[in-house]
């Protein structure tokens, strides 16, 4: 696919058209077409359809999808308490429809196109607005009633095994055997040795529109990252559901799997989603320059031994500290996401900022156009959808609020003891949101409603779980 940059450097891929799609299906390149949307748990969700079908009738009219499927946990349990959707409202149906500008062709399933969906009521036509993508759509659109367009970057880390998803299954996902005996930082030869699935990977994301800049090691055994092309938040989360996707898609293939669980090992580095975000101006639908690049200031704000930092950088940063405690189901949707958060660990355990520092929640980086706000909280395990809409929905409540930006953090964040804390819970984040006034001005009561469901969920299913490490602890001994 033919690629080049734009005017704000983001690089524009040319994806198939409607027009494309339907001319690979009538040649027979194509003869399945995945109708697919992200669900609360950020997996894509959807119906396949044949070529055929898919021109006859879907492309125009969407499929038709069971609405339990955006209030549902991993297990694909109907969770109670939601308002949205229920057994006592039937659990009907929601409309999925194509957004013809999301087309990609996966070379990793043969002869196949994904479409990603946005869902609407099947009653009123109207947008679903507790749907994670378009939770981020509605965060967007508050940015540019704002003139405002943000931009994202995002770096997954995850772990590969040389055990497949079967075998670990069968094992009670005990024993696993990490792709690489030692830590593999940077490392090249032995991030060779993992090429024919890591390389698989960067190529098929290439050729499916998904323009890849690095792949590398990261700090734990098997552990990788990818780093994808930044660009608009919708775009940029769309392609991380699809990473994602692929790379689970394309290691089971091969023989291996992979996790982007937030820390699968306590010994272990944890796997991370850093969000790097930005503001750009927008005049016309067209962005004009970056909202963040200081080297234009002038007068008293004026220091030549300092960031240049502009309003907008600042009080979008002091928005993301104020919001982040109170974001935390966003960044760590999981019981497991809040393990990773330990001192030393290379992921934050305080809600403060400073310039290149990684010991922080944010580190800020970049100069002029690039200047950016590098959110070191989520992980790897979060919803891109949910994770950026809170991103955004915080700058822009700093904008808003005008807040004012405390003086940077210099030095190590894991030993302040004057700095607030990153949830060490699920409960405890799920507190915080509850009784957010933030979050229910920047998303509304609906979708503060379902978050905050989801997260109770989840913290109650594993409370009726006995753990392994409980047996191993008080079996004998209590």
């Amino acid at each position: 696919m033919a690629a080049q940059s734009s005017s704000d450097g983001v690089r524009v891929v040319k994806q198939p058209s409607r027009a494309d799609l339907a001319q690979a299906i009538e040649r027979g390149d194509i003869d399945t077409v995945v109708m697919a949307f992200p669900d609360l748990q950020g997996r894509l969700v959807g119906k396949r359809t044949t070529g055929r079908f898919f021109l006859e009738q879907v492309a125009e009219h969407g499929t038709e999808n069971c609405d339990y499927l955006i209030a549902t946990d991993f297990d694909d349990v109907a969770v109670p308490g939601y308002k949205f959707a229920s057994y006592d409202l039937g659990y009907g149906d929601m409309l999925a429809r194509a957004d013809f500008g999301t087309i990609r062709y996966t070379p990793w399933v043969p002869k196949t196109a994904l479409i990603l969906c946005d869902l609407y009521s099947v009653k009123t036509g109207e947008p679903i607005r507790v749907a994670p993508r378009q939770i981020l759509r509605d965060q967007v659109a508050a940015a540019q009633r704002m003139h405002l367009e943000p931009m994202i970057g995002s770096e997954i880390e995850f772990y590969l095994f040389r055990d497949s998803y079967e075998q670990i299954h069968a094992r009670g996902y005990d024993g696993l055997t990490p792709h690489s005996p030692f830590m593999e930082d940077y490392q090249i030869v032995q991030t060779t040795r993992d090429e024919y699935v890591v390389g698989e990977i960067r190529r098929g994301l290439e050729a499916a529109g998904i323009p890849v800049e690095f792949s590398k090691g990261e700090a734990g055994r098997g552990q990788h990252e990818l780093n994808l092309a930044y660009t608009r938040a919708l775009e940029m989360a769309d392609r991380n559901i699809v990473y994602k996707t692929a790379a689970k898609e394309i290691a089971g293939a091969l023989g291996r799997s992979v996790t982007f669980m937030a820390k699968y090992d306590f010994a272990e580095t944890g796997s991370s989603c850093h969000v790097h975000s930005s503001l750009w101006h927008l005049s016309e639908g067209a962005v004009r320059g970056s909202a963040f690049d200081g080297d234009t200031r002038s007068g008293a704000q004026a220091d030549a031994h300092a960031p240049a930092f502009t309003d907008h950088f600042l009080m979008y940063l002091a928005g993301q500290l104020v919001a982040a405690r109170d974001f935390s189901i966003l960044w760590g949707p999981t019981v497991n996401s809040y393990k990773r958060f330990q001192p030393g660990s290379w992921a934050p355990t305080a809600v403060a900022w400073g310039v290149d520092n990684r010991t922080l929640g944010y580190r800020v980086v970049g100069h002029g156009a690039s200047t950016r706000v590098e959110c070191r909280i989520p992980g790897a395990d979060a919803n891109s959808y949910l994770a950026f809409a809170g991103t955004i929905a915080a700058g822009l409540y700093g904008i808003r609020h005008k807040l004012q930006l405390p003086e940077p953090y210099a030095g190590n964040g894991y030993e302040a003891s004057d700095l607030p804390r990153i949830p060490s819970t699920l409960a405890e984040a799920a507190d915080l949101w509850q009784h957010s006034e933030i979050a229910r001005e920047c998303f509304g009561d609906d979708v503060h409603h379902h978050l905050l469901n989801m997260a109770r969920h989840e913290w109650s299913t594993f409370n009726q779980t006995v753990t392994d490490w409980e047996r191993v602890r008080y079996f004998d001994r209590a």
